[in-house]
């Protein structure tokens, strides 16, 4: 199975946009396609240029974001480098620690990562799966 995207819904997207800015740089991803609806940005996907795979907005029907509860979205990082520079990066734009940076053995013995909330509560997280 493959996945095409992902959205996460914000409610505040330029606050969010800083936060994914700073926190994905580290792992090769800019903000590739910003949407626009009557001259208010209302969402960035970011990815490859003409084929974004990780989106933020806000909720199209005008309710206020939320959460679900035991979802989470992890990104691959190149190197365990990449996975601290997310994570302090995350820190230090209003990202809340919910697992540092570290080998997670219970996955696999190669297995590093990091868990930040962003400003909107939602779970994301960088890996690396390479032995180093």
């Amino acid at each position: 199975m493959a996945i095409d995207h992902v959205s996460v819904g914000v409610t505040n997207i330029r606050r969010s946009k800083a936060f994914y800015d700073a926190a994905l740089a580290p792992l090769g991803l800019a903000p590739v396609y910003p949407v626009e609806v009557n001259g208010q940005l209302v969402g960035v996907g970011y990815g490859e240029p003409n084929k974004p795979s990780f989106w933020i907005q806000l909720p199209i029907n005008g309710q206020p974001a939320s959460m679900g509860n035991g979802v989470h979205i992890a990104f691959r990082a190149t190197t365990r480098e990449a996975v601290d520079a997310f994570y302090l990066a995350a820190i230090e734009l209003g990202g809340i620690e919910d697992g540092r940076p570290g080998l997670r053995t219970e996955y696999h013995p190669d297995y590093y990562g990091a868990f930040v909330r962003d400003p909107d509560g939602n779970k994301i997280e960088a890996c690396s799966h390479l032995h180093e």
